[in-house]
């Protein structure tokens, strides 16, 4: 193993320069010094001193087709040289042919007529949804979210995430949120199957309404006093958890049975990641809003938006100005959302995403044989789980997790002759988990060398 990396004389003074002038709000350095990136492509980026990484996270699932994609670049600069820019109050093409697409594929899978409204991304379209949500209910500020959820840190945003600490510091304003435990079956009650650890916490969500007194429900006049129930299909930040497949259809029920609204949060899990346009498809359920972002202009362009229900955005009831931005629907980013569907139909991303899942997941089962402080894996597409745990493979070890990573983005692993680093996301309620969230363009060779990059960083941690 090498010594700590000491930065090159250019990078520190990029570092210095950063460490004075640079907001460190919107900053986490997961290592020291931070590595400062010159190139992409492909599942691969470059330091400035051109150390490759092969990268397993892909931007939290922004980049879902690779880094400089050539057709998707391609698709922002012919933009570029056509109609680059123009005010949202104005019409364009691409803002129209996407939101049909969206729209028309929606009515063919959920078979609901509904509309599209964009904004510049994921937490600012979750504001929209809220909008959206609250109005369709008569002004209800109270929603339902799970803990180990995450919906993004604007203050609306913020109050129906689960962690306190993107609160703390500015309070709440208007939503709140009550927090319902996930079918989280690794960290579950034993004796139980997946399913019937599923459909145990929606027994527990449905009690709240079997009396007035727990607080949620209203007899004598059949409501409730929440308006909708925010979900990720599969937790993102909180470890890439995959519930089992009974639990939706039993939630959206109970839901249903309340007058409670389902939103879909797609902004990480969406645009095939799990082999799957939305994520929510997997769990033959009906949502009322999905909300998208990310992966839908490949990182190109900050666009995100939300489908909802005709009933709950028609313009008489969620009439012109409810919402804006100014760069919402901008053209670039719809030209690249444009260019992406039109991809994605020509190839069957389903099925490729979904073999190449289950190559990796296998390649994981493998090492978690192997390796007895991997407590867990699991995976949906290529949206795949790793737990670290201590010897008995269970208690939570983030700190031998950090020095995996910190050994990663040291760039000094050797395969096949080829010095590599390795980007890996830490995720899970305990900070214990690597979320890997590859390319879908990824190639099976290169799956194979980040399993062995990973075995590397395993005998690291277990030797260290």
């Amino acid at each position: 193993m090498s010594d700590i990396r000491i930065a090159s004389a250019e990078d520190q003074v990029l570092l210095d320069k950063e460490a004075k002038y640079c907001s460190y709000g919107d900053t986490v350095h997961y290592i020291e010094p931070p590595r400062i990136f010159s190139r992409c492509e492909g599942s691969y980026v470059w330091d400035t001193e051109d150390q490759a990484y092969l990268d397993l996270q892909m931007w939290y699932s922004a980049v879902n087709f690779g880094y400089a994609n050539p057709r998707l670049n391609n698709a922002l600069k012919q933009q570029i040289d056509t109609l680059p820019q123009i005010a949202s109050q104005y019409l364009h093409k691409g803002k129209i042919e996407l939101s049909e697409m969206i729209a028309v594929d929606a009515k063919n899978k959920f078979g609901l007529d509904g509309r599209v409204h964009f904004n510049v991304g994921g937490s600012q379209s979750i504001e929209d949804s809220l909008k959206v949500v609250r109005n369709a209910t008569n002004g209800k500020s109270l929603m339902f979210a799970f803990e180990g959820g995450y919906h993004g840190r604007t203050l609306g945003a913020s109050s129906i995430t689960s962690s306190y600490r993107y609160r703390r510091r500015y309070g709440h304003f208007g939503e709140r949120a009550q927090f319902i435990p996930f079918p989280y079956h690794f960290r579950g009650p034993k004796g139980m199957t997946k399913e019937e650890y599923g459909s145990h916490c929606v027994q527990q969500f449905a009690r709240l309404f079997e009396t007035e007194y727990n607080g949620v429900w209203d007899p004598k006049v059949g409501q409730s006093e929440y308006a909708a129930f925010y979900v990720e299909p599969i937790q993102g930040t909180g470890g890439y958890v995959i519930p089992p497949m009974n639990f939706y259809r039993e939630l959206k029920h109970v839901l249903d049975q309340h007058g409670i609204l389902m939103v879909s949060d797609e902004i990480q899990m969406g645009f095939y990641r799990t082999g799957k346009l939305w994520s929510i498809e997997h769990f033959d359920v009906q949502p009322d809003v999905i909300v998208f972002g990310k992966a839908l202009t490949n990182g190109l362009n900050p666009l995100g938006g939300i489908w909802a229900r005709e009933e709950l955005i028609n313009p008489k009831i969620f009439p012109p100005g409810s919402t804006h931005s100014t760069f919402a629907s901008n053209p670039l980013g719809t030209a690249v959302g444009l260019e992406m569907f039109k991809m994605t139909n020509e190839v069957d991303y389903g099925a490729m995403v979904m073999a190449k899942g289950k190559f990796f997941l296998e390649g994981l089962q493998d090492l978690q044989k192997r390796f007895p402080i991997i407590g867990d894996v699991d995976g949906l597409g290529l949206a795949l789980r790793c737990e670290i745990c201590g010897p008995d493979g269970f208690t939570p070890d983030k700190a031998t997790l950090d020095y995996m990573v910190e050994e990663g983005m040291k760039g000094d692993m050797v395969v096949d002759g080829r010095k590599l680093g390795l980007i890996l996301d830490v995720g899970g309620y305990y900070k214990n988990v690597i979320t890997l969230a590859p390319s879908l363009e990824i190639s099976y060779p290169e799956i194979e060398l980040g399993l062995k990059l990973l075995e590397q960083l395993l005998v690291r941690a277990t030797q260290r």
